[in-house]
């Protein structure tokens, strides 16, 4: 799904930032996690060149805001490239794999209500 560039936030004001970073794939993947004023939860990260894999335990929604992804779904056989300015949605109880083939690939992950 492609977002107009404008509606990715380059900043959110009124937030809980947790300085603790998440780490994944001894650092191919790092993130921190914000929690909204509206008590709602985000994290903002980056993706080195490589692939992975995540479950998922509620609904997301993965927007890219830099670099350029390629992501199938579980369930899926089709990759799907995804470059700054677009976004994806990955169901609760589920899972997907992702592919950065080239620099770093940064994001926002929100966590919507199921």
């Amino acid at each position: 799904m492609s977002i107009p560039a404008e509606s990715i936030p380059a900043e959110f004001q009124n937030v809980t930032a947790f300085a603790k970073a998440n780490v994944y794939f001894d650092g191919g993947v790092i993130s921190h996690a914000l929690q909204l004023s509206d008590g709602s939860k985000k994290t903002l990260g980056l993706i080195r060149v490589g692939e992975y894999h995540f479950n998922t335990d509620a609904p997301e929604r993965m927007e890219i805001t830099e670099g350029s992804c390629r992501v199938r779904l579980d369930g899926q056989t089709d990759w799907v490239t995804y470059d700054a300015g677009q976004s994806f949605d990955v169901p609760g109880k589920s899972g997907f794999d992702i592919v950065v083939d080239a620099g770093l690939c940064q994001y926002i992950c929100s966590f919507l209500v199921a």
